[in-house]
């Protein structure tokens, strides 16, 4: 009896060393090694298991090496496939994927080499494998600047809500963080110029307004550099309009620095760049030389204007202010330098009623000169 109760135990337990052998059975493992397009390993990668019988998901992370490794799949065909990190991973922006692939019991290896993936591709195309390496060096400089457009067009953005808000030092610091990241584009230089310059006017401390303003004019001369040091445009007329801009913002903030004369040879370049913004440029030429009481060169630059636009209807009053300037008087008379009442006779005729329609004719008034709204206009003859 006992005999036979030791067998029965015996063959209790030796059923019970077969159990755990037939659940491992049930189902294998994978592992494998995740590598990039350039060859390197995609650490903290995702790489996602989806069994094609029954839709079974399997999320595995890789390590700093790139590996990955898991136990408990159940046998089937996976389409598997590689991301980068968790956002691509919810971005479905994936790095590669293999469909079909057969998980047997025991151990399975599923390796990734986006590299050779694509260098094998193009291989098949005829493609050399220097070729190739030209096309993947390409591929990872389109990918690098697309990124970092992205990040300076975010710091770009936020400046300007900032500055809008009137929080030029927000805005300020946004560009700089800016210029950390990529110091070669002119645009961030000329905005950042712009809030320098913005900023300066509302400083009570002279010694800051004077910083900040040479801030901008540093600013600004980058811009220009890197605008001029370019690869030629497919637009030629927008690149010089924008390099027009940057002179102009320039030539402001010269002037807002006490820089005239610098100004005076920054809005000339103004012009230079683009003629067809050379009117403007010797408008705010006259403005700068009429606030520093340079009344003849200010009359210059106006007449300058007048030629580039013969339609500029401001040109013409403030080219008539100046003139008043250089009146004389007769006794108790006044006596317009010539070209005087012809101007501002012409501004009223361009603009009877722009903003400075009423100083006009009270300044004709005040000299005597009738208003004239036909200035330039020949008469009609009247048939005999």
């Amino acid at each position: 009896m006992k005999k036979q109760f030791a067998i029965f135990l015996v063959a209790v337990f030796a059923l019970g060393l077969c159990v755990p052998r037939l659940f491992g059975q049930a189902s294998g493992t994978v592992k494998g090694v995740a590598r990039d397009a350039s060859g390197n390993p995609v650490a903290d990668g995702i790489v996602v298991w989806v069994n094609m019988d029954n839709g079974q998901k399997y999320t595995l992370k890789t390590n700093k090496k790139g590996e990955y490794f898991s136990l408990g799949l159940s046998p089937g065909k996976y389409t598997v496939t590689l991301f980068r990190n968790a956002d691509d991973l919810k971005a479905n922006k994936e790095l590669d994927h293999v469909k079909g692939f057969q998980v047997n019991l025991d151990e399975n290896t599923l390796d990734f080499d986006v590299k050779k993936e694509t260098e094998d591709a193009l291989k098949g195309k005829g493609v050399s494998a220097e070729q190739a390496k030209q096309m993947q060096e390409q591929q990872e400089k389109a990918k690098k600047e697309t990124n970092t457009v992205k990040a300076l067009n975010d710091k770009l953005t936020a400046a300007a809500t900032a500055a809008q808000g009137g929080d030029f030092d927000t805005a300020i610091a946004a560009l700089n963080d800016a210029n950390q990241l990529d110091p070669s584009r002119d645009l961030i230089w000329f905005k950042l110029g712009d809030y320098y310059r913005q900023s300066a006017v509302k400083q009570t401390d002279k010694a800051e307004k004077d910083k900040r303003l040479a801030s901008a004019i540093d600013s600004y001369n980058k811009a220009i550099q890197l605008k001029q040091a370019a690869p030629a445009e497919k637009d030629p007329a927008a690149a010089a309009k924008t390099l027009s801009a940057y002179y102009n913002n320039l030539a402001d903030a010269q002037s807002k620095a006490g820089k005239i004369d610098d100004a005076v040879k920054t809005y000339a370049l103004a012009a230079q760049a683009d003629p067809t913004q050379a009117a403007q440029a010797y408008f705010n030429t006259g403005a700068v030389l009429t606030n520093a009481g340079r009344v003849d060169d200010a009359i210059a630059a106006f007449d300058k204007c007048i030629a580039a636009d013969p339609n500029k209807a401001e040109a013409y009053y403030q080219k008539g202010v100046n003139l008043l300037g250089k009146a004389t008087l007769q006794g108790d008379k006044t006596i317009p330098a010539p070209g005087t009442v012809e101007s501002l006779q012409k501004y009223l005729e361009l603009a009877p009623t722009g903003p400075n329609a009423q100083s006009a004719k009270d300044l004709l008034a005040s000299i005597g000169a009738p208003v004239e709204t036909s200035f330039g206009k020949k008469k009609a003859t009247s048939k005999k």
